[in-house]
């Protein structure tokens, strides 16, 4: 593994972590990779703690990894080379391929539709009536999406209001439904068959698949696969190749260092482009953290979740101050973070100890610093606190 080069003489310096016991974490993380050289088996490190009044009541372990432009590890805890599914996280690469193929163009795709086909977005009514524009434009049913309809809409008022009003949630409030539907313009643009869109060997996630080999750097016969809850395939990388790719998002002009990465510089952009612009259509209005993030610091990260306790985040340059590089981060909760609060808390920690937040853009994000549990009577009974600090990789080796 390589070593982490030295600071720039201009490099901010990193600020210290706002909780307790992070230096005990930084030595579980060493420890861990010292065991693994071994050939001893220990558990990830302890990333956030759950504390109910004075009781620590759980503990999220997992792994966080970060590179510079050129792909080098610099920061982390736990281990890098990590295999995780990439779940929905996979979204804006597969999506090259409609770009790729000229479809987006012919439909005259905004920044709205495009977001919300990188996406795993609540069920709002924006939503909907965005990509009930481009199915009308396009020629297509909104019958055709396969994605189903178990669980949703993520937003909670607006399951309330159709549950209200006895209505069912249809497959287009599926938080997948965007992803779906760029398959289906895609197969429709190309003359390819519109039912069996989803099949594995189908002409459009063939394409979806090739899209992904070229942005992590490999054959598409050689990729890792598997089968998201919505049906469509999503792929496992070590987390270190997660990281990178998100650096690759967050400037693909800059960071693409070979032919085939250099050539979906500009759909990447493109697609990189939409998530900053309308980050609402990536999440939704609520408290979602992909949105959040994005609105705290506009034009400067782009983030990216996946279920199981997974995040890519792209920090485009000057992110980290203004003369600052590309950066990818990404981070997995090894128990899958089931109450989506460990996820949540490691990626702002981790972005403020990369100096990606101000103290005024962290307290803004501080229901995800730090998410906390309330009685019926509106006290603060329990908190999810960040525990660790981010070491250079070559402390860690």
């Amino acid at each position: 593994m390589p070593e982490s080069p030295p600071p720039a003489a201009d490099a901010p310096r990193a600020r210290p972590a706002r909780t307790t016991g992070t230096r005990a974490s930084s030595r579980r993380g060493t420890t861990a990779r010292s065991a693994a050289r071994s050939g001893k088996v220990l558990p990830p490190p302890v990333l956030v703690e759950v504390r109910r009044g004075e009781l620590v009541e759980s503990r999220h372990r997992g792994h966080v990894v970060q590179v510079d432009a050129s792909g080098r590890l610099e920061q982390g805890i736990g281990d890098p080379e990590i295999e995780v599914t990439l779940r929905s996280a996979v979204k804006p690469f597969a999506l090259v391929a409609l770009v790729e193929s000229g479809a987006a163009d012919d439909l005259r795709l905004s920044h709205s539709e495009l977001a919300v086909m990188a996406a795993s977005h609540t069920g709002e009514d924006m939503h909907v009536r965005t990509l009930q524009a481009v199915f009308r434009r396009a020629g297509v049913t909104q019958a055709l999406l396969a994605c189903g309809t178990a669980g949703m809409p993520l937003d909670q008022v607006t399951a309330t209001r159709l549950a209200r009003q006895g209505e069912a949630a249809g497959p287009i409030r599926h938080m997948c439904s965007g992803f779906h539907a760029a398959s289906i313009l895609l197969s429709r643009y190309s003359d390819w068959s519109l039912e069996d869109y989803d099949r594995p060997d189908h002409p459009s996630q063939v394409a979806c698949r090739s899209a992904v080999a070229r942005a992590f750097g490999q054959r598409p016969g050689a990729l890792h696969t598997a089968v998201d809850d919505c049906g469509l395939a999503t792929f496992a990388f070590p987390l270190v190749d997660i990281a990178r790719a998100f650096a690759l998002l967050a400037d693909p002009a800059g960071v693409a260092s070979d032919p085939a990465r250099s050539a979906m510089a500009p759909a990447l952009t493109r697609i990189r482009d939409a998530m900053l612009a309308s980050p609402e259509m990536v999440g939704g209005n609520g408290e979602v953290l992909d949105t959040r993030l994005m609105r705290a610091k506009p034009g400067r990260l782009v983030s990216k979740s996946g279920a199981e306790g997974l995040r890519g985040v792209g920090l485009l340059p000057g992110a980290r101050g203004p003369t600052s590089g590309a950066a990818g981060l990404a981070l997995r909760i090894e128990d899958g973070d089931g109450f989506a609060r460990a996820a949540r808390s490691v990626t702002v920690e981790a972005l403020s100890q990369l100096n990606a937040l101000s103290d005024q853009e962290l307290r803004s994000l501080s229901a995800h610093h730090q998410p906390q549990v309330r009685s019926a009577a509106g006290s603060v009974v329990a908190q999810s606190v960040p525990d660790f600090v981010l070491a250079p990789i070559s402390e860690l080796v």
